[in-house]
């Protein structure tokens, strides 16, 4: 079977960027680009209205934020998927990206196969992190307290499914359980891990080596 094409839009201030960026991906097999919008605003109405599987999405940008553009798909309940490509790593961008809802964070001097695999991966609903960002994250979110306490089999089995985007919903189908108790063991895996959000777990996972 042939993969499935995956549809996405690039939102970037910058004419060369979105130029390469299109050109890269049209040039690779089993990637559309949509369309592209030169800041925040644009970039929502544009994701709303061609309805893209994942949006690229710069940080700083004269013509709207990718913060702002974030916590905005996230609240209008768009179903794309949206993956940040900065060139800054700091916290006060990382940490507010993750919290907004974008699925993945990749800085601009990604390989070029690393994109690839992480568009593909943020499709899938899974969470992306470059190293230097989940690095940054995990500092961030680590409490001297936290993390002693190892998980136990089935809250590793529910780190898993949320590491691969899926939602509570889905969780409590797949291990016959509601979303109640699903809910309830999130609280646990947060406070043994010492996160406050999904993401965080999900990086703290793989740099505990909980997560494969």
């Amino acid at each position: 079977m042939p993969e499935r094409t995956i549809t996405l839009i690039v939102v970037d201030d910058h004419p060369v960027v979105r130029d390469g960026l299109r050109g890269m991906f049209e040039s690779a097999s089993g990637f559309e680009v949509l369309g592209e919008a030169s800041g925040g605003v644009e970039g929502v109405e544009l994701a709303l209205r061609l309805d893209p599987d994942v949006v690229l999405m710069d940080l700083r940008m004269p013509e709207g934020g990718g913060v702002d553009a974030i916590a905005a798909l996230t609240r209008r309940g768009a179903r794309a998927k949206v993956l940040v490509l900065t060139t800054y790593d700091t916290d006060s961008d990382t940490i507010p990206a993750i919290e907004a809802g974008a699925t993945g964070y990749l800085l601009k001097d990604a390989p070029r196969e690393e994109l690839f695999t992480a568009v593909r991966a943020a499709a899938e609903g899974r969470t992306v992190l470059s190293p230097a960002v989940a690095s940054r994250l995990v500092s961030r979110v680590r409490t001297p307290v936290a993390g002693n306490e190892a998980l136990s089999a089935r809250e590793r089995e529910v780190l898993e499914l949320v590491a691969r985007g899926t939602s509570n919903r889905e969780i409590a189908a797949e291990l016959f359980i509601s979303e109640a108790t699903v809910k309830t063991h999130l609280t646990h895996i947060y406070a043994k891990l010492g996160v406050k959000d999904r993401a965080a777990a999900v990086a703290v996972g793989y740099d505990r080596k909980i997560l494969g």
